[in-house]
């Protein structure tokens, strides 16, 4: 569990990022001496999600733990807000508008299943952040997106989608499918 002095403190970066990023069009330079904290420097996956009026607006992640914690937050909110191709960049205007919402991943786990009813009632819904994979296709969805899609069938189906493979692949038995958690929190949360 993240204290929340140190959610609090991700959620500035990940807003001074993007304003930084903004003014300067390059990357900030996060390092130690300014932010000594070993929590900070873990090795975590992340996703960085920016919502406008509750519109999503942005969401470019790491599913595995490759990068410090602290850096790999600032890297994906830049992404979220000038990369993320559904979306033209972000704007000076828009930048005070946005809600930014951080995900700390746990390390995917392999879901083994036999079959189709096998795989949905090993998957938790609102809890299972789920990756598929089959050949060169991946997708995943956090589990806010249960929110969304609260039925396992529907959420599956449109996971496949999001991959670029037909809605029911994971009737096939043939993908790999993993599942992670995630602890996440909004700059909503401390308003």
């Amino acid at each position: 569990m993240i204290p929340d002095q140190f959610r609090l403190l991700l959620l500035k970066i990940a807003r001074s990022s993007i304003l930084y990023y903004l003014e300067n069009h390059r990357e900030p330079v996060i390092s130690k001496e300014e932010y000594p904290y070993s929590l900070l420097w873990e090795k975590r996956g992340t996703f960085v999600t920016l919502t406008e009026n509750g519109n999503l607006r942005g969401c470019i992640g790491s599913i595995l733990p490759v990068n410090p914690l602290i850096v790999d937050v600032s890297q994906n909110a830049i992404n979220a807000a000038f990369r993320d191709p559904r979306f033209y960049p972000l704007t000076k205007e828009e930048f005070p508008l946005m809600n930014i919402e951080i995900s700390v991943l746990t390390v995917p786990q392999k879901i083994e299943y036999e079959n189709a009813a096998d795989l949905l009632k090993k998957i938790r819904p609102y809890k299972d952040g789920i990756i598929i994979r089959h050949g060169p296709f991946q997708a995943t969805f956090l589990p806010q997106v249960w929110e969304e899609l609260p039925d396992k069938e529907s959420f599956l189906s449109h996971l496949c989608l999001k991959a670029g493979l037909s809605g029911d692949c994971y009737l096939s038995g043939k993908i790999e499918v993993y599942r992670y958690e995630v602890e996440a929190f909004s700059e909503k949360d401390f308003k």
